[in-house]
Order: structure tokens, then sequence, then C-alpha cells
């Protein structure tokens, strides 16, 4: 791979002037329902986790009081093998084994999509990548939604946590893969030539989890049955992705105006590797899980669930993408068969 990703591309040239759409995103910690007691819960306990380093620690609210340990964690619906009878056959307590380990999963993988997607694509915009793409409303939108980021990252480790608590199962992180997309991200970056070409991968990563993101959590959010820290966990992150869709979905189309031909239809093509990305299910994850709950015929039912072929994917909703590809005008272009996202309701 080329070296020279410490230097700006100087041969980058971007129309100054911003679209409206990139000025303005609420500040502060993810809005809740103030009357909604675990929100409320899930808030201040975010907020005490910063405070505690300057502060006296204060009474806190105690989100293991509001854990119900009869509620499975995870939704049974949106789990690949839900219908294979060997998951179906399960004793109780592997399937909330089960459950609980997709849980977890589920909040890694959230992370990873954070920290190695989403924020480093804003900070590209924000240190200068597109010299002349730069405004101080827009710098501070970007900011703004870093710290969302940041702030949902410790809404999904304190998730965690309390299961781990609660179930008394240690379920470590690291026992995990890294997420099928983080991989192919790197991977996809690893093989750029050019500064530009890894950029505009991150790019394109980070527009595709963005506006992509809400079905899923929506499946989470509003499920009445999985344990309601986790739901109202999901709900409160969703409040923010909807907005962040908006300037991701603006973002990439304003980029990809100012390209020039080559690196707009790499970008294009960027778009849809990690469209195909978010879309593949995660199996190297599930036979990892596996073996960590100890089911019996597991791998044998992730083959028999691979190789259906009517299977969907994955649990998506990509009609954002398809409006962002119809706004770039570049529909006829685009070679990608949208039957593949499903949303389960």
């Amino acid at each position: 791979m080329a070296d020279d990703r410490n230097t700006p591309d100087q041969n980058e040239e971007f129309p100054t002037g911003l679209p409206e759409e990139l000025r303005g995103l609420p500040e502060g910690v993810p809005r809740h329902d103030p009357d909604d007691r675990i929100e409320s819960a899930v808030i201040r306990r975010l907020v005490g986790n910063w405070q505690r380093r300057a502060t006296v620690k204060r009474e806190e609210p105690d989100l293991d009081e509001l854990f119900e340990l009869d509620r499975p964690d995870y939704p049974e619906q949106i789990l690949p093998f839900r219908d294979h009878p060997t998951f179906q056959a399960l004793d109780p307590e592997k399937k909330t084994r089960l459950l609980s380990w997709s849980w977890i999963a589920y909040n890694r993988h959230t992370i990873m999509a954070e920290q190695k997607v989403a924020n480093p694509a804003f900070a590209l915009v924000m240190e200068g990548e597109y010299p002349q793409l730069q405004d101080e409303s827009l710098n501070i939108s970007l900011a703004q939604a870093m710290v969302d980021e940041q702030y949902h990252t410790l809404m999904h480790l304190n998730a965690s946590a309390v299961t781990r608590r609660k179930r008394g199962w240690a379920m470590p992180d690291h026992e995990l893969p890294i997420s099928h997309t983080a991989r192919e991200h790197l991977r996809l970056r690893e093989s750029a030539e050019e500064r530009w070409e890894a950029s505009l991968t991150t790019l394109a990563f980070a527009t595709v989890s963005e506006i992509s993101i809400n079905a899923y959590l929506d499946l989470l959010a509003d499920d009445p049955d999985i344990q309601p820290i986790n739901s109202s966990t999901a709900r409160l992150h969703n409040r923010d992705e909807y907005c962040h869709a908006s300037i991701s979905a603006v973002l990439a189309e304003v980029v990809h105006d100012r390209l020039d031909e080559k690196k707009r239809r790499f970008f294009r093509d960027m778009l849809f590797e990690g469209l195909e990305a978010f879309v593949a299910t995660d199996y190297t994850t599930w036979h990892r899980i596996m073996d960590l709950v100890g089911v019996e015929g597991g791998h044998e039912m992730l083959h028999d669930c691979q190789a259906d072929r009517n299977r969907s994917r994955l649990v998506r909703d990509y009609t954002g993408l398809h409006t962002l590809i119809e706004r770039m005008g570049v529909q006829d272009l685009v070679e990608f068969d949208w039957s593949k996202s499903h949303v389960a309701r």
C-alpha cells in the first residue's frame, strides 16, 4: 500500500459552500423520556460514569434492580436459525445462554461500528481529508455526532456489564471474533493503494452503517418481550441515529458530487462493498457462540442455514441507501439485488 497517508492530497478540489442539511446536530446525551424510569436510569448511569473521575461518587440508579431475569436478552425472531429444529430443541438454560451471548455480540459489534467506522469517518472530514469541504457548522455537527457515538459505546458497555452481573456468566468480549463488517472494512483499507482509496472506503462503510442501522435498532427497541434495559438501550441509541442518518447521507452526496469520475466510481463501489458486508450474516461469530454455549449440532445447524438460499441474509432495511443512490443519480449504474435486505416484523 502506498505510504503517503500522512500528508493531505493537495490535488483534491472541492467547491466551497455546504448544504443547509449539514448544519447543526443536537448536543448532549441521547434524548430520552424522563417519565420512563428505565430510560432515565440508563441515562443517569451513563452520565454518572463520566462524573466519577471528577466528583465524589453520588448515588446512582441501580440498573441491576431493574433487570428482569425471566426476560430473554435478545429477540429469538431475528436469529438466523430461529426456526431450525436444533435451536427449537434446546433446553431452556442453553437457549437463555445463547440469547445472552447474542446480546453481548450485538453490543460488541455495535461498538466496533462506532469506534472503527463511524467516528473515524467523521474525523477524516474534520481533519481536512477533503480540504475545501471545511465549514465551522459542519465541524461542530460532526464533533457532536462523535460525542453521541462515544455515549452509545458507553451505553452498550453498560448493557453488557449488567447482563454479565445478573446472569452470573463471564461472557467476555474477547472470546468473540471481530465482526464481519469490521473485518471487511479493514481488509479493503489494507488493500488500498492510495490514501484517498482508504479514506473513501471508511466514508462509504460509515455511510452504509449510519443510514441502515435504524431498522435493526427498531426491532430491539420495539420488542416488548426482551429485557427492558436492552430495549431501552436500543431505543435511546436509535433516536440519535435517525439524526446521524440524515447527516451521513447528505455528507456522502456532497463528497460524491465533488469527486472526479474515477473517485466517484470507487466511492460507489465501496458503498456496495459496505452494503454486502452489512447484509451478510456473521457466521464466524455464530459459530464461535455455538462453541461457547456448547450447542450440540450447532455448527451443522449454521451450515444448513448458510446453504439455504431462501433465508434472508440479515435483518436490515436499505430504503435509506436506495434513496441516497437515487439522489446521487446513479441508480442505473448500480447492480445490486435490493431483495437481499429484509426486515422481519
